[in-house]
C-alpha cells in the first residue's frame, strides 16, 4: 500500500511573522512552532498525541478534522525510521516535549509540576518557512481540505486573550536561601558524592490570558536559534534556548553541543569584550564544562558505534543577545539498530542541565531545589520518520500551567565556584526575561 503523494502549497506569501500565524491557529487543540535553527516549521492537527500528566499515559486519535477521542493502544511508530529524508528539516513525523520531571523520573524517585510532562504528537500536515514565503505539507488523504481549513483560519481573526499577570514573576529563593542550597552542594562535594550540580531556582507568578500573546517580543529579545511553542490545552511553553541537545543526523550520526559557562553581555564594546575573554580563558568553567562533556561522551558511547564519540570543538564562545556562553560539541555514530528516540530518552535529562555523577546529581536536585523543574531542562523538538531530527534543551523557557506562569535559571556548581558569582548568574541568563514578562503586569485597581 503507497502512501498519499505531498501535497505542497504557498499558504502566506506575505511578511507575516510567527505570533500571527500561530495566533490565527490558536483556537486548534494542540500547536507546536519550532525555530530549528533557521528552519522554521509550525505543526498542528496531529493524527495521533500521546500525553503524559500525573503519572497518566493516555493516547488520542484523530477522529474528525480537530476533534479527537482516546484510544487504548500507544503511540505508533511502526512508520519510524523506515525511510530516508532527501532534504532539511521537519518533513513529517514526531513532535513535541519531554519535561525534566518526566526524564529524570526513568532514573530517580522525583516530584512532578501537576501539568503535562510529557507530549508527542504524529504529524503529518506542518507549515514551513522557506524562500521568504510559508508552505503547506501535508501527504494525509484530505490533504486539500485541511488546506482550505487552515488557509480560511489564515483569512480570519485572530482573538488570542492577551497576557496579564495577577502576581508579577519573582524569585522564590531570597539569597539566604540560595546561599543554604549552594552550602548544601558543596557538602555534598567535600563528601564524594558528586563534582558537579546544577543548581536552579524559579521565578514564579500568576497571570491570566496567553504566553503566546507576547512571544514574538520573547523572540526578538532573545534571538535564540532553539525556540520555540508548544501549546496543548490549558498547558503553554514558550522557549527562548540557545542550547542544542542532541541532532540526529543521516547515516546514523548525531551531535551534541553542551553549554556550561557563561559571562553577560555589554553595551559598552571594550567592557563586553573582556567580559567575552574572561569567560574563554576561565579555568574554572573550562572545568565545569569539560565535565559535562566527558559525562556526554559516557551516555552516547553506550549506543554509538566503537570509536565513534569525538569531541571536534571544545570550549568554543558563543554569543547571544544577554550572554557569552562556552560550547563544546560531542559527535558519535549510532550502533545499526539502535533507535533515535531511544537514544533521546535514555540521555535525557542533559549533562549541563543536571551534574556529575548524573544519578547522585538528580537526586541532590531533587532534594535542594525544593520545587519540581516541570518543563524547564527538559526538550522541545523532533523526529522525522527517517530518525532524523532535533531536540533542545528547554532552558530561557518561560512555562504555564492554567493560572501558575514560571521561569527557571541557575548554572554549575563545583567546589571552585563563588556563591555570589553563582547567585548573580542566575540573573544574567533570565533577567532580561523577567524585566519583559513583568512589564505585563495587571494595573492594581
Amino acid at each position: 500500500m503507497t502512501s498519499p503523494a505531498l501535497f505542497q502549497n504557498v499558504i502566506c506569501d506575505q511578511p507575516v511573522n510567527v505570533q500571527e500565524i500561530l495566533s490565527y491557529l490558536d483556537d486548534l487543540p494542540h500547536l507546536i512552532y519550532l525555530k530549528n535553527n533557521q528552519s522554521p516549521v509550525i505543526s498542528f492537527l496531529p493524527c495521533q498525541f500521546e500525553c503524559v500528566k500525573n503519572g497518566v499515559r493516555q493516547t488520542y486519535q484523530r477522529t474528525q478534522l480537530d476533534q479527537y477521542i482516546p484510544i487504548e493502544s500507544s503511540l505508533s511508530f511502526k512508520q519510524f525510521e523506515n525511510n530516508q529524508s532527501n532534504s532539511d528539516g521537519f518533513q513529517g513525523g514526531f513532535m513535541g516535549f519531554i519535561s525534566y520531571d518526566f526524564a529524570s523520573a526513568q532514573h530517580v524517585k522525583v516530584h512532578s509540576k501537576d501539568q503535562p510532562s510529557f507530549w508527542l504528537g504524529l504529524f503529518q500536515t506542518y507549515l514551513k518557512f522557506q524562500d521568504d514565503v510559508w508552505y503547506f505539507y501535508s501527504d494525509e488523504p484530505e490533504a486539500e481540505q485541511i488546506f482550505t481549513f487552515i488557509q480560511n483560519k489564515l483569512e480570519s481573526t485572530s482573538n488570542v486573550t492577551p497576557l496579564q499577570l495577577t502576581q508579577s514573576c519573582q524569585a522564590r529563593w531570597n539569597k539566604q536561601q540560595y546561599q543554604h542550597a549552594f552550602t548544601q552542594v558543596q557538602e555534598y562535594i567535600k563528601a564524594g558524592d558528586c563534582y558537579q550540580i546544577n543548581l536552579t531556582q524559579e521565578f514564579k507568578g500568576q497571570a491570566e490570558g496567553r504566553l503566546l500573546s507576547v512571544a514574538q517580543e520573547f523572540w526578538q529579545l532573545t534571538d535564540a536559534p532553539y525556540s520555540g511553542y508548544l501549546k496543548t490545552e490549558d498547558f503553554e511553553l514558550l522557549s527562548c534556548s540557545p542550547e542544542l541537545f542532541i541532532e540526529f543526523l543521516a547515516e546514523k550520526k548525531l551531535v551534541t553541543k553542551p553549554i556550561k559557562g557563561t559571562m553577560p553581555r555589554y553595551a559598552d564594546a571594550e567592557r563586553d569584550a573582556q567580559s567575552k575573554h574572561q569567560l574563554q580563558h576561565s579555568s574554572k568553567d573550562q572545568a565545569e564544562n569539560v565535565m559535562i562533556v566527558d559525562l556526554l561522551r559516557n551516555d552516547l558511547s553506550v549506543y554509538a558505534e566503537t570509536g565513534t564519540v569525538k569531541t571536534p570543538k571544545l570550549f568554543e564562545i558563543e554569543s547571544f543577545n544577554q550572554v557569552h556562553h562556552m560550547v563544546s560539541e560531542v559527535t558519535a555514530t549510532l550502533k545499526p539498530n539502535v533507535k533515535a528516540l531511544d537514544v533521546l530518552l535514555a540521555a535525557l535529562p542533559g549533562g549541563s542541565i543536571t551534574g556529575a555523577p548524573k544519578i547522585r546529581a538528580m537526586q541532590i536536585i531533587e532534594e535542594l531545589e525544593g520545587a519540581p523543574r516541570g518543563a524547564y531542562c527538559g526538550s522541545l523538538g523532533y523526529f522525522n520518520f527517517d530518525g532524523t531530527g532535533s531536540w533542545n534543551i528547554l532552558i530561557r523557557s518561560i512555562q504555564k500551567y492554567q493560572q501558575d506562569i514560571s521561569l527557571w535559571a541557575g548554572g554549575g556548581v563545583t567546589i571552585a565556584s563563588d556563591c555570589d558569582a553563582e547567585y548573580q548568574e542566575c540573573f544574567d541568563k533570565v533577567s532580561a526575561m523577567l524585566d519583559l514578562l513583568n512589564t505585563w503586569q495587571k494595573p492594581q485597581s
